[in-house]
């Protein structure tokens, strides 16, 4: 990698005779949480704003690297400042999340995070960071006098759960066990839909979870990948402290838009997914997906084959069979088994590789999106205006499919099974569902009705438009 550019030196002025804020973002691990803050880095690079992001490497995975190597070619002003991790014994959490680990590695060396953000110039406005490092970064902040900004990468609704479970548990019995979260001026939230690690406060997830949670509320503000028209309710509730009293500011900046560099190489190369959607009839392919985190079972992947297979619908299927990438070395033939992919050559495809998810889904070919509800892909398909059919896989997706289900993205499937559940769904009823939602008019207006609101939200104006430049005029007030 090469060495981080030049800086300005502390105190130039920017283009408008102002001294320009400068912002360092320290973010995670995971594709899920990576790609949001990339594409917010790339919105933000174009308000007068200098940028650095903190980088530990090796990454998790081979696309954190990839992704993270396109931003400082994309972006040649925005500085790498190195991070290096103190030794980690993941053997402490046996079959834990890889990301996870990291996550807990980042956290244990973040103390060592304030003599780097000092000795930047020009000095530091603002520290963006991820929810999963706020407890130990925030303290560094504070230390720095510098502001702290959480930029969330799931949705409205989630942020009030981080924000409310630990007011939650401070106020159940101590021995009883995590029940339905009811939480105030939003919504109840059945215990089967919570993230599954917060049913034990034991757990390492849980335990990051509330430490976070507690100190949302001492941050400058939130910025959520949102938009208004989408999460109305779960953002009154926050920003009038309905959910936890002295909330901070909350700015919907939501959905960004994705980078040039999103694009792989070759994308459009003949063979390649891109390629093949281009030769489709208009909404005639079912897009199947599950994120680049979410590793369904062997026998359930032969259910979803079956499924599509007895659909008779065209699809498109980016298949994963384990949660880091560079672990997956199984043939399509060995997951899928023996004449599948020649029974539906012509009309389906499968591929591990990884694609432009934003790009599919904004192809004229594509009419449904079956989703591990993973809040990048609602939101991506909200943007897109397809209609999602929610099949939530873990973590917060099925928080996020109570979004789906409300606002018109789609349709959520709360009784499928979900990771940990001994069942799998029959080839018959995924076939069933995908053939109904196919030919389902009204879903494909109110999903196509969400999109306009998009396009309204991020135009100039619009309530995300509006709330990045509230959220810039704030680091310039400094």
């Amino acid at each position: 990698m090469a060495p981080p550019p030049a800086v300005l030196s502390s105190g130039e002025l920017g283009a408008r005779g102002h001294t320009r804020p400068h912002v360092v973002f320290v973010p995670s691990a995971g594709m899920g949480h990576l790609l949001q803050f990339f594409r917010f880095i790339g919105a933000l690079s174009s308000h007068d704003v200098d940028i650095s992001v903190v980088t530990v490497f090796p990454t998790v995975s081979a696309a954190e690297a990839d992704h993270f190597a396109a931003l400082f070619r994309d972006f040649p002003a925005v500085r790498r400042l190195d991070f290096n991790l103190l030794p980690f014994d993941a053997s402490e959490f046996p079959g834990a999340d890889p990301f996870l680990l990291r996550w807990e590695a980042l956290r244990r060396s973040l103390h060592l995070l304030g003599p780097v953000i000092a000795g930047v110039t020009p000095r530091v406005t603002a520290i963006i960071t991820d929810v999963t490092l706020v407890s130990h970064v925030n303290p560094v902040a504070k230390d720095l006098h510098v502001q702290c900004h959480v930029l969330y990468v799931s949705s409205a609704a989630m942020m009030s759960l981080v924000s409310y479970f630990p007011v939650y548990l401070d106020n159940k019995d101590a021995q009883a066990d995590v029940g339905d979260v009811d939480i105030p001026g939003v919504r109840l939230l059945k215990r089967s839909w919570l993230p599954q690690p917060l049913l034990d406060v034991s757990k390492l997830f849980t335990k990051q979870f509330i430490e976070n949670g507690r100190e949302m509320v001492k941050t400058d503000g939130v910025l959520i990948n949102t938009f208004d028209a989408l999460e109305p309710v779960a953002l009154a509730a926050l920003r009038d402290g309905k959910v936890v009293r002295g909330f901070p500011p909350v700015f919907a900046v939501g959905p960004h838009s994705s980078l040039a560099s999103e694009t792989t190489k070759g994308a459009e190369a003949e063979g390649s997914p891109m390629a093949w959607l281009r030769q489709q009839p208009a909404r005639s392919v079912v897009y199947v997906a599950f994120g680049s985190r979410c590793a369904v079972s062997h026998e359930q992947i032969r259910e979803i084959a079956a499924g599509l297979e007895a659909s008779g619908s065209r699809f498109l299927w980016i298949l994963k069979t384990t949660v880091v990438d560079r672990d997956d070395d199984a043939g399509l033939r060995d997951v899928l088994g023996d004449g599948f992919l020649e029974r539906v050559r012509g009309r389906g495809m499968v591929t591990k590789a990884w694609v432009d998810q934003d790009a599919v889904l904004r192809d004229p070919a594509i009419g449904l999106f079956l989703s591990h509800s993973g809040w990048n892909s609602v939101i991506e398909a909200a943007t897109a205006g397809v209609p999602l059919l929610a099949w939530p896989r873990g973590g917060d997706h099925r928080v996020a499919a109570t979004v789906v289900a409300s606002s018109g993205v789609g349709v959520w499937m709360e009784q499928w099974s979900w990771d940990g559940e001994e069942w799998v769904v029959s080839g018959e009823e995924i076939g069933e569902k995908v053939k109904e939602m196919m030919a389902d008019a009204a879903v494909r207006e109110r999903a196509a009705k969400v999109g306009d609101e998009v396009a309204k939200a991020v135009a100039v104006g619009g309530t995300s438009h509006t709330g990045i430049l509230d959220f810039v005029a704030k680091l310039k007030a400094t």
